[in-house]
């Protein structure tokens, strides 16, 4: 009685180019993977600082004094930060004119802060594409993969005199090989692609609902500035 063929055996003894399907699909499992981790840790630091920061923003805090710690601080500026130090820049360098108009000031607030918004966006969506591809392209390369092995052994029938199923089984298990290996890719990039389009979801609602929060509050301090001035 025959053993029956391992995993490896039917890698090594597949046609050269179910083999190259294999190697793509493993390098694309691999790197998929490695932006999975990426984007989790990422994500999660993004949370964390707008946490800190709404915490610290809404504590009281004079917000000039603010801005001038962010500007100081040695570390980088992330999330929500880049959002409030974009939109109190502009704030401060319009409201410094002597023909400042409230209005006017906002609209560029406005401008700057969407600006910070859509580059924040940028970055915490960076490698979805990448799983998305992969989520959806990799059980059809698998699935060529597969038909390329399972034609080539209906093909090496024909130089048969006596076909059986145990001359054509090792190279259908090899092609069908190429299908698992598809959805293996495939399964985890499109589980962290809904994950983290969730999450980079509700991350951009935060965004624009301080925007707006912080947008408000420098309306009125501009109101009382020109009311100061007069």
């Amino acid at each position: 009685m025959t053993e029956p063929l391992s995993v490896f055996q039917l890698v090594v003894n597949a046609s050269l180019l179910v083999q190259l399907v294999m190697l793509v699909l493993v390098a694309a499992s691999l790197a998929s993977w490695v932006m999975i981790f990426q984007r989790f840790f990422a994500l999660r630091r993004v949370t964390r600082s707008i946490e800190g920061f709404e915490e610290y923003f809404w504590s009281g805090i004079d917000l000039r004094q603010l801005y001038n710690e962010l500007e100081q601080s040695e570390h980088e500026l992330t999330g929500i930060e880049t959002v409030f130090v974009a939109g109190f820049k502009e704030y401060t360098r319009l409201s410094d004119q002597a023909t400042a108009d409230p209005d006017g000031v906002m609209l560029g607030v406005q401008r700057a802060t969407r600006v910070a918004i859509t580059r924040e966006e940028e970055e915490l969506e960076m490698h979805l594409p990448f799983l998305a591809t992969v989520g959806s392209t990799s059980p059809y390369v698998g699935l060529f993969g597969t038909v390329w092995g399972i034609m080539n052994s209906f093909r090496s029938l024909a130089n048969m005199t006596q076909a059986t199923l145990a001359s054509v089984a090792p190279g259908i298990s090899e092609a069908l090989i190429a299908t698992a290996m598809g959805l293996f890719a495939a399964i985890p990039a499109v589980i962290g692609y809904n994950r983290f389009s969730a999450r980079v979801e509700i991350l951009m609602n935060r965004y624009h609902t301080f925007s707006e929060e912080f947008s408000s509050i420098l309306y009125r301090a501009s109101h009382e500035v020109r009311s100061d001035r007069r």
